[in-house]
C-alpha cells in the first residue's frame, strides 16, 4: 500500500436490510462511491456502539426503524487508491416504516433487489463482504431469523 495517505483507518458500519429475500439498496452519490450501489451506513461515531449506528444510519438514510440488529462480518478495503475502511456489518431483518429517500444529496434513490439480481457495480465493501460471507449464507440467515 503506498503511503500517500497518512490517515489512520476509518471505522464504517454497513447497514443490510433484508426483506422477504430482497435487498435494500442505494446509489451513491456525492462522496466516494458515486453511481456505486451500496447499503445504508456510515462512520462509527466516538463513544457510540456498532448497533447505535447501526440503527442511526438506518433511520437517518431511510426512515427505517431497525426492530433487530445482528452482528455480521467485518471487511477491510482501500476505496480508490486512497480511503482505508474497516467496514463493521450488521444484519436488519426486523423494521419498522416504509423506505424514504432521506438524504437526496447522498443518495439517488433507495430500491429492493432480488439476491440472484443485485445491480451493478456494488460498492467494494459490499462486494468484500458478500464474498466472504456468501449471498446465500446471508439470505438464508435472515429467513431463519424471521421465520
Amino acid at each position: 500500500m503506498s503511503k500517500v495517505n497518512m490517515e489512520r483507518p476509518k471505522v464504517g458500519v454497513g447497514v443490510v436490510v433484508i426483506s422477504q429475500g430482497k435487498l435494500l439498496l442505494g446509489k451513491r452519490k456525492g462522496a466516494h462511491g458515486a453511481g456505486f450501489w451500496s447499503t445504508a451506513g456510515g462512520h462509527l461515531e466516538n463513544g457510540e456502539s456498532v448497533e447505535e449506528c447501526a440503527r442511526r444510519e438506518l433511520f437517518e438514510e431511510t426512515g427505517l426503524e431497525a426492530a433487530s440488529v445482528v452482528l455480521g462480518p467485518w471487511t477491510n478495503n482501500i476505496i480508490d487508491g486512497t480511503k482505508h475502511y474497516v467496514t463493521l456489518f450488521v444484519f436488519v431483518d426486523a423494521f419498522r416504516g416504509e423506505v424514504q429517500l432521506k438524504e437526496p444529496h447522498k443518495c439517488e434513490g433507495w430500491h429492493w433487489f432480488d439476491a440472484n439480481a443485485l445491480p451493478d457495480p456494488l460498492f467494494p465493501t459490499v462486494v468484500t463482504m458478500i464474498e466472504k460471507v456468501g449471498l446465500d449464507k446471508i439470505i438464508s440467515s435472515s429467513a431463519k431469523r424471521s421465520g
